[in-house]
């Protein structure tokens, strides 16, 4: 392991160099990877060890929108895409990569399917930490293993592809064969992480659920709402409002921060931006943390998950998100942000 220096606090963890694709393929090697479910990680960690040389069977429902998706991404039926359980029990290592609500409906079977040796893998510790609410509790003969990629499976999908990595966490929960960790790091490397960082599952799903329902999701989208309604309310058009709330932010500062960190955007932007922005920063933080508190307090508990596992186990649930999401694309302003995308230079060019 490689040790950095993490603002003062110095970690530990596993690069691509250090850990080679053909170490991983030669720990791999013999082992039937079977992935359950191809929704969101599914299909991005599937294609990259596949693309990687590694061994991957799909189980999905026989015949549904994902099932036909593996089809169209190369994924025979009878050889290498089979129902859940078949799947399941071709499988060595059996990833978990349905819904936690899915995970939770389905337990029974894969727990019937998982024999002696073989390692039961996630990417998510929401499933094995509230095993209160889900019922999963993996049997004492096999290795409980997670990666954890830090993006979305579009994310993990198009970075591979550039030749870069995403960075993952990763943990074992039971190591009942001695190779839990080898299993981990080899399937780490192989679905194209850039590096990964150990962690424990309970951690793995508070920061996650958390930073979930905040800064990446929740809260940026409650943030720009919020923004975008001030500046349309005191007269500025939808263009104007969109574009100082959104476009700025993910076509010019974002980038900035992604290169070389806030301070190096800062620094890159106007005198009188850097000085509004330093003044209002400490107040928006201080602002919202007590609604991170209650967010954390709010996962910790469990009362997060039961929300979850209560909406999402709903037999209309899928028409109902449909609605909620529209309800986001078909507002104002992410009309016009529809709009403004529109206009970008290479969407003008096609």
């Amino acid at each position: 392991m490689a040790k950095i220096d993490f603002g003062g606090v110095v970690e530990e963890v596993i690069t691509s160099e250090e850990f080679s694709i053909e170490k991983a393929r030669g720990i791999l090697k013999g082992e039937t990877i079977a992935i359950l479910g191809y929704g969101v990680q599914g299909p991005a960690q599937a294609l990259n060890m596949r693309d990687n040389g590694i061994n991957v069977i799909i189980g999905q429902i026989e015949g549904d929108e994902y099932w036909q998706k593996a089809i169209k991404d190369g994924f025979v039926p009878g050889k290498s895409l089979f129902p859940l359980k078949e799947a399941a029990r071709k499988g060595t290592i059996v990833m978990e990569l349905l819904s936690d609500a899915g995970q939770t409906v389905t337990w029974p079977m894969v727990k019937e399917c998982l024999n002696e040796g073989d390692a039961l893998y996630f990417s998510h510790g929401f499933s094995i930490v509230y095993k209160d609410q889900t019922k999963i509790i993996p049997p004492k003969n096999v290795d409980v293993i997670m990666v954890a990629p830090k993006g979305s499976g579009t994310s993990v999908r198009a970075n591979f592809l550039a030749g870069d990595g995403i960075n993952s966490s990763f943990a074992v929960e039971q190591d009942y064969t001695g190779r839990a960790k080898d299993r981990t790091l080899a399937i780490g490397i192989a679905v194209g992480s850039g590096y990964l960082f150990p962690t424990t599952f309970q951690k793995e799903v508070f920061s996650d659920l958390t930073g979930e329902r905040g800064v990446l999701m929740g809260c940026l989208s409650g943030v720009m709402e919020a923004q975008y309604n001030v500046l349309r309310k005191n007269g500025h058009s939808p263009s104007e409002a969109f574009n100082e709330t959104v476009e700025e932010l993910t076509q010019s500062l974002i980038r900035l921060v992604d290169q070389n960190g806030m301070d190096w955007m800062f620094g890159n932007c106007s005198a009188t931006a850097q000085r509004g922005a330093l003044d209002w920063a400490p107040k928006f933080r201080d602002a919202v943390a007590p609604v991170f508190e209650d967010l954390y307090k709010s996962v910790a508990n469990g009362t997060e998950t039961r929300r979850v596992l209560d909406v999402n186990s709903r037999p209309d649930y899928k028409e109902r998100l449909r609605e909620e999401l529209d309800r986001i694309k078909y507002s104002e302003m992410w009309k016009a942000g529809a709009a403004v995308r529109s206009l970008r230079p290479t969407e003008r060019k096609k």
